[in-house]
């Protein structure tokens, strides 16, 4: 009895090359697929209003940044403990304001009036002028690439310390520092990566400022259509930064979950923000404002002071008040920014409605 082998035809180099770009192309529309059903609205395409409509109950500003403010104080010791130990890091490590460029820059000042406690208020002018040159960095020297890389690491870590401990206490964990101080570093290289690609959403506003440093020395924004074209391209672009940032901030928060990988909560962080951008971008404004305006009244003041204490005293000249209170003023700004866009996270996650 004869048996009859049927022979296979064994798949070439060319099939299995084949098959794989077969199922990559598979992949990639089953990808395609879930998210065009995630985002159900098109880029360039107009899309209705009762199209859109995306619920997000929120408190009103100044009611949510009173419940921001109740849940620090109600662990102010921890968080103000954050705070020291990240000014004593930053010190150390990166350190502070130069105080001999601050006192050049008050003789300077000081030679063209007469204290605001004599009735000259041309001295609230000076003193919002070193305000200024102070807030924005005016009274630093130059930080090397090392100094650099320690001040973003440290400030990334005061971030995680700070998310890791409101999350444990409001979930009703009693946390000390020191557990949010071994515990939070652990997504630090998630948290890295969402903050680099926060870093490159601010391109087209960094082309915007240098297009307008261009077009400032060439004269062209003395007006006519030129002027006019110009604001257009750079109000896009400064747009454009924060229509990607305000996932990207929103995101820096998912990244902290366990098991989290940072572009899943890029992802993730995408989803929740559709509908409600514009609205999320409000909040982070007014946040914005709310520490301008805590740096302006704590700065002015103890700057009209130091100037009025040292020029009663010559002797303590050297002092650095001013360098001091920058330090501290920025470390509590980052606890406090941190704990706003967290606690507006949970905001967002508990009203869970799906995109229209």
């Amino acid at each position: 009895m004869t048996i009859k082998k049927k022979l296979s035809k064994k798949p070439t180099r060319i099939d299995h090359i084949l098959s794989s770009i077969k199922k990559m192309f598979i992949k990639v529309r089953t990808a395609e697929h879930k998210y065009l059903s995630r985002r159900p609205h098109r880029s360039f395409r107009l899309t209705r209003r009762r199209d859109y409509s995306r619920s997000l109950t929120l408190p009103g500003h100044w009611a949510f940044t009173s419940h921001v403010y109740r849940n620090l104080r109600q662990n102010r010791k921890t968080f103000l403990l954050l705070a020291l130990v990240y000014a004593i890091f930053t010190a150390i490590m990166v350190g502070t304001a130069s105080q001999d460029i601050y006192t050049t820059l008050t003789n300077t000042l000081r030679q063209t009036g007469t204290d605001v406690f004599q009735g000259n208020l041309g001295e609230l002018g000076k003193a919002g002028l070193l305000f200024v040159t102070a807030a924005t960095g005016g009274l630093s020297q130059t930080l090397t690439e090392v100094q650099q890389v320690y001040a973003g690491l440290i400030a990334l870590l005061t971030w995680l310390t700070t998310v890791w401990l409101l999350r444990n206490l409001l979930a009703g964990h009693e946390v000390k520092l020191r557990d949010g101080l071994y515990n939070a570093a652990a997504p630090l290289l998630s948290t890295l990566v969402v903050a680099l690609l926060l870093v490159v959403q601010l391109l087209p506003l960094a082309l915007a400022l240098i297009g307008y440093s261009a077009a400032l020395s060439s004269g062209l924004l003395s007006g006519g259509v030129e002027a006019m074209l110009f604001w257009i391209v750079a109000g896009m672009l400064g747009l454009l930064s924060l229509y990607w940032m305000m996932s990207t901030f929103i995101a820096l928060i998912v990244v902290t979950l366990p098991g989290m990988y940072p572009f899943q909560a890029i992802k993730t962080a995408g989803d929740l923000v559709i509908g409600r951008r514009f609205r999320i971008l409000l909040r982070i404004i007014w946040m914005a404002i709310t520490v301008i305006v805590a740096w302006v009244l704590v700065m002015i003041p103890v700057i009209l002071f130091d100037t009025w204490l040292k020029g009663l005293w010559p002797a303590i000249q050297g002092l650095p008040i001013i360098p001091f209170v920058l330090l501290g003023l920025g470390s509590l700004t980052i606890v406090w920014s941190a704990s706003y866009v967290y606690l507006l996270y949970r905001k967002v996650v508990a009203d869970d409605a799906e995109p229209a």
